[in-house]
């Protein structure tokens, strides 16, 4: 019986072994397969035909883990070799004298009868048992219940093979492919696939210049044998220069879609890792694979991330991961043959924090400005986001580009979608421009604030500041028409705006425009001075733009005449804090007094000429101010019709 129950045993083992094998085989099969396509999706070195799955060794390696899982189970498996008895009756078998010997283990008991029957149990432990056992002549060894078999495979072998089968992973994952680096953590690198849909220049409105210049990249990419006649070289680099949103990116892409080249696309902060030299690795290892694929063009996206002006203090005494990774980037500029047909451009919105040796003829050779789009460019930018909308025939795209003076590409693609989310809020069938206006007012003043009600009283100032605005804005020669009025509370803390249409682009502002704009800014607090014997803190924005105004007229502009055509101060950015600017001082006390007192004089000067205008036109500011009262927003034709 015994023996018939240790083949049973045998073939359940091989049957249970069989399909674990099985099991482990199609886990690493499936496991190899799947790194080895990542490996070919990494590695564009590789040749396409080359990049099959290569055959693995992981049969070996289940194998090797079956034969020792199968040794631990014979070792440790007595418990399946022996048949079970209860542990009562093991107790009358030695008190019959029936037991020819026990090994006792920390989880069980294994012996043999004297008739040679095996036997297991599972005792309940007390001290008595050792001294029964004597009284019987019961021979027994105490053992741990552990082989030194199991001890080697759990405690030494599965934590080696758990350990190698990890960093096996792990540097398949970072080196991903022949002749990478280990500190290249992850490959990110992208190459714009040639099948995918391509940008064009015909998707880029506007920004003329800055297209017509990137053409003839574009020419020296395409056939660089023409410049090379005349003893010229083509660009090694090209620089976009321009304000967030202005469209540099997709300028870079527009022109990997016109010249047909591979598109290497990283961004500048993508190069900088936790570990020191990862920074130089992906340099080196991005232009070794340009050049692989030349012609082509590596777009770095804010290079202001990688590039900015070295010398700064080495943080805890080690090198700088950033200064080393732009020593790389300087080295490989000049180091590959420009006429090898690789063109590095680059984007940053910075280009004053650069390093001087990064902008140097030989690296970035030009440097385009794009810009932010004028009143025809966001026309035809408009054009372009408008297409896919559903608009209504009353959109007039002039009027919408006059009301977004300053605003770029990205902001214009904004108005758009905002338009298109409102129309479906309000369940229209197409776009209408109210959708339009209520798309850029939500842009440039923020949401609606419906649910802030406000008091009758504050409603009142609120009117009458926004009507004083409106009023002078109207009444002082060079101001801007006035072209809606609200007083809807918006964003954070605006409690209404008053918004002015340019007639026409301007890029220069006279000292008379500069003087009107004061009084511009002062019509609001005057109106409440004037009809409500009191100001507020509603006009501390208008202050503080005045107050920069005056400024900039007496210490940058020369138009102060006791102070004369000198620039006083120097700004300079400040290095720990980016985003702000130090003014250094250069000049006396005497004269800092002086431009204190230029400054309160332009103030007091153009609070004076608000306050005139609204004293002579009281009459027009109250019917104004009930007016808003009543609307809450009025626009330009009810404006006009106001003043007649």
């Amino acid at each position: 019986m015994a023996d018939s129950k240790k083949d049973d045993f045998l073939t359940y083992l091989k049957a249970f072994f069989a399909n674990v094998y099985q099991l482990l085989k199609k886990a690493f099969t499936r496991l190899d397969n799947s790194l080895s396509k990542k490996e070919a999706d990494y590695d564009i070195n590789q040749p396409t035909e080359e990049k099959s799955s290569k055959p693995g060794n992981w049969r070996w390696v289940a194998i090797a883990l079956g034969v020792i899982l199968l040794l631990s189970i014979f070792d440790n498996a007595a418990e399946l070799r022996h048949e079970e008895i209860p542990y009562s009756q093991f107790l009358k078998a030695v008190k019959e004298n029936q037991v020819d010997n026990v090994v006792v283990t920390e989880k069980y008991m294994i012996g043999k009868l004297k008739d040679g029957e095996q036997f297991m149990t599972f005792p309940l432990w007390n001290e008595e048992l050792a001294d029964l056992m004597e009284k019987h002549d019961v021979e027994y060894v105490v053992r741990s219940g552990e082989s030194w078999l199991g001890n080697i495979i759990f405690n030494w072998v599965v934590p080696m093979v758990i350990l190698v089968f990890i960093w096996s992973w792990f540097f398949r994952r970072t080196a991903a492919g022949p002749g990478r680096d280990f500190l290249n953590i992850g490959n990110k690198i992208r190459i714009h696939p040639d099948t995918g849909s391509k940008v064009t220049f015909d998707d880029v409105a506007g920004a003329e210049s800055a297209k017509q210049e990137l053409k003839e990249t574009i020419d020296f990419l395409k056939a660089p044998e023409r410049i090379q006649k005349l003893g010229g070289r083509m660009p090694k680099g090209v620089l976009l220069v321009g304000s967030p949103g202005t469209g540099k990116t997709l300028l870079a892409r527009a022109v990997s879609g016109e010249a047909g080249v591979p598109f290497f696309n990283i961004s500048g902060s993508e190069f900088i890792e936790l570990f020191v030299g990862v920074g130089a690795a992906r340099v080196r290892e991005l232009f070794v694979q340009a050049r692989q694929k030349a012609p082509c063009i590596i777009f770095i996206d804010e290079l202001d991330a990688i590039g900015r002006t070295r010398g700064g203090p080495v943080v805890m005494g080690g090198h700088d991961e950033r200064e080393q990774t732009l020593n790389q980037l300087l080295t490989e500029m000049d180091g590959f043959d420009p006429s090898s047909g690789v063109v590095v451009m680059a984007a940053t919105n910075r280009p004053e924090v650069l390093d001087t040796a990064l902008l140097r003829a030989g690296r970035f050779d030009r440097r385009i400005v794009v810009d932010k789009p004028d009143l025809q460019d966001r026309i035809e930018i408009l054009k372009l986001h408008c297409k896919q909308l559903t608009m209504a025939e009353d959109i007039d795209l002039s009027v919408i580009g006059k009301r977004t003076p300053g605003l770029v590409g990205a902001d214009l693609a904004n108005i758009a979608n905002e338009a298109a989310i409102i129309a479906t809020r309000h369940n229209q069938d197409k776009v209408t421009m109210a959708n339009f206006e209520a798309a850029i007012d939500r842009v440039l003043t923020g949401p609606e604030k419906k649910g802030r009600a406000l008091s009758v009283e504050e409603k009142r100032r609120v009117a009458y500041h926004e009507a004083g605005h409106a009023l002078v804005a109207e009444k002082v020669p060079t101001g801007q028409p006035v072209h809606k009025i609200s007083i809807i509370p918006r964003g954070v803390s605006a409690l209404g705006f008053t918004l002015q249409l340019p007639v026409e682009e301007k890029f220069l502002s006279t000292e008379e425009e500069l003087k009107d704009q004061l009084a511009i800014l002062l019509g609001g607090r005057s109106a409440e001075a004037i009809v409500l014997g009191a100001i507020s803190t509603g006009a501390q924005n208008d202050l503080e733009k005045a107050t920069e105004i005056a400024r900039n007229m007496v210490c940058y502009l020369g138009m102060s005449k006791k102070l004369g055509a000198l620039v006083y101060g120097r700004r300079q950015q400040l290095q720990f804090l980016p985003t702000e600017e130090a003014e250094q001082r250069n000049y006396s006390d005497e004269t800092a007094r002086l431009i204190d007192n230029e400054i309160k004089a332009l103030i007091d000067e153009a609070e004076k000429r608000a306050q005139g205008i609204l004293t002579r036109q009281r009459a027009l500011l109250d019917r104004l101010a009930e007016l808003l009262q009543e609307k809450e927003v009025i626009g330009r034709e009810e404006l006009t019709e106001l003043l007649k």
